[in-house]
């Protein structure tokens, strides 16, 4: 998605109304919160925000706040200075440097803990933060975008998460529709998908999904909506074994076997002891190689 604006695929009212919401926000300078269920698309709107804006020509980086611990999301953001910790033997930008002048995405944000909330907020209230291990701020013009699938005004009353963070974030907030109110797009979808992965496979041509096979598509309730109707589509193309007739073979639960393992019980095996990073005798925590590691995972 490299300086080209997502392709997004609907003509349902809810889909319609949602591009109407987004087109709005995009070209403001503002945080916005994205809201949805897993598999919804939280990424590609956040996507879309970035470049129908003012900034689409610049950065969008993007960060999984589930994906790293406190610390070293904290660094990870907002990068350190050499010396900060252990293995830090040189200064290391963070994502906001990395963003500066672009956008910013946040995905999971209910995620980041407090500590990290708190840098956030004042990197969006004042534009400014502070590298780990540094003793003066410096100032970053970044457009903050986040996006989770748990109430965060429950969060924030539960004390997970700060309200005056929250206040600032939600300057506008895109709740997206799941799937099972978007039934009109299920077959445009489901046609994308398939044509996709037939060419993937090398077939002569898309014979379509028989009638049988859309109307059970329409039929299901997508807990993990687009991103399981996309799996659901290709694998039925990968396995069906004439590419020449329309495929008409789908399997919604691909784990269903009749030697399919019971479920483990409550109980069965006592939980790992937590590991204390500080015990006596355990080498200590090298962030940086962590973080460098995290980067080769994901980039």
């Amino acid at each position: 998605m490299a300086n080209e604006l997502p392709p997004l695929i609907g003509e349902s009212p809810a889909f319609m109304t949602l591009i109407g919401r987004v087109s709005r926000a995009a070209p403001l300078d503002r945080p916005v919160l994205v809201i949805g269920e897993r598999g919804t698309g939280k990424e590609l709107i956040a996507a879309r925000l970035h470049f129908l804006s003012r900034r689409w020509d610049r950065a969008f980086v993007k960060v999984n706040c589930a994906a790293l611990p406190e610390t070293l999301l904290e660094t990870e953001l907002f990068g350190h200075e050499a010396g900060a910790f252990t293995g830090a033997d040189r200064r290391r930008a963070g994502r906001f440097e990395r963003a500066h002048r672009g956008t910013l995405f946040l995905d999971e944000i209910a995620d980041a803990g407090l500590a990290v909330q708190e840098k956030l907020l004042r990197v969006i209230e004042y534009g400014e933060m502070e590298r780990v291990g540094a003793e003066a701020p410096l100032s970053v013009d970044v457009r903050v975008l986040g996006a989770t699938n748990v109430d965060l005004p429950a969060a924030a009353d539960a004390g997970r998460f700060r309200h005056d963070l929250l206040d600032r974030l939600a300057f506008d907030v895109i709740t997206l529709p799941p799937l099972r109110e978007r039934a009109e797009d299920i077959p445009l979808l489901a046609d994308r998908f398939g044509r996709a992965m037939a060419a993937e496979l090398e077939w002569d041509g898309w014979p379509g999904l028989s009638p049988d096979a859309q109307a059970a598509l329409v039929r299901h309730p997508w807990p993990g909506n687009v991103r399981e109707l996309r799996n659901v589509v290709e694998r039925a193309v990968y396995r069906w074994p004439e590419p020449d007739r329309p495929v008409d073979d789908l399997v919604f639960d691909p784990f269903q076997s009749r030697w399919r393992p019971p479920a483990a019980q409550a109980g069965d095996a006592p939980a790992p002891p937590p590991v204390d990073p500080d015990a006596p005798g355990r080498e200590p925590l090298d962030l940086d190689a962590a973080l460098d590691a995290f980067e080769r995972a994901v980039l």
